[in-house]
């Protein structure tokens, strides 16, 4: 049996779980898919591929998913892995770095289609008030090359080096399973998602561990397919309740009556 489990969470990913699946399932690791009552062809597409498929009935939220998915699997290793990204090379770096001293897990590198690393996406430094305040009044978009925005998603990192980071993407996250169980899993009230991995990121961080990024270990990443299904007041609501329960949860009140201010203004 592999020592790498893949966990896999679809929402109507009938489009893309095809390529994932197939080169997940090259690797050699354990995979399950956890779907979230998907109204397209999903579950037929990872049925007839032979994978262990967990269909809810409903909904129940990315993090709640993944939970799932790990009290599912035994292996040591458990790769975190968007249903819209595509396997490019061994997991073997990840894996490895997992193994280092005081690791708690590791991420790798996403590339576009056209095989570019998506910056400021992939590894992020964790939010402060600042990045938080300007992400919250649109700031960023309109001035993205602002200071506070290039520190916040590690614009400044050299992205062909194995770093330390505080927050690989979640879309293609490696954690050791005893992490995973120590920390109790993804926190689930983040619902239905946003911010259930950079809470673990925190909590990771909180406990002395630290996470790598691995620049050897690629997946072709599309980003986003799940989203534009959802109506743009639901996701508006979604982002900013799940940033606020973020914020409440790791910051001083203070700060996060000033991040409440900015979301108003948001």
């Amino acid at each position: 049996m592999s020592s790498i489990a893949i966990i896999i969470v679809t929402y109507n990913s009938a489009a893309e779980i095809g390529a994932c699946l197939d080169a997940a399932l090259a690797s050699g690791a354990e995979i399950v898919v956890v779907d979230n009552a998907s109204s397209d062809s999903t579950c037929a597409e990872i049925e007839r591929r032979g994978v262990r498929l967990i269909a809810n009935p409903q909904n129940r939220g990315f993090a709640a998913a993944v939970n799932q998915g790990f009290t599912a699997v035994t292996a040591p290793y458990v790769l975190l892995l968007n249903p819209d990204a595509v396997l490019q090379t061994s997991l073997d770096p990840l894996r490895q770095a997992c193994d280092l001293p005081g690791s708690a897990g590791a991420g790798g590198q996403l590339v576009d289609s056209h095989g570019r690393p998506q910056a400021g996406f992939m590894v992020r430094r964790l939010p402060t008030v600042a990045s938080l305040t300007l992400e919250a009044l649109l700031l960023n978009r309109l001035w993205p090359n602002n200071p506070v925005n290039r520190r916040y998603r590690c614009l400044d990192l050299d992205l062909s080096a194995v770093s330390i980071v505080e927050q690989p993407a979640g879309a293609f996250l490696m954690v050791r399973r005893a992490v995973w169980q120590e920390l109790g899993g993804l926190d689930e009230s983040f619902f239905p998602l946003w911010f259930e991995d950079v809470d673990f990121c925190c909590r990771i961080k909180d406990r002395g561990l630290s996470l790598y990024y691995m620049p050897r270990a690629v997946a072709k990443h599309t980003g986003g397919h799940s989203i534009p299904q959802l109506p743009v007041e639901n996701r508006r609501v979604y982002w900013y309740r799940s940033l606020l329960r973020y914020t409440f949860k790791h910051f001083h009140p203070i700060q996060f009556r000033v991040v409440c201010l900015a979301v108003w203004g948001g």
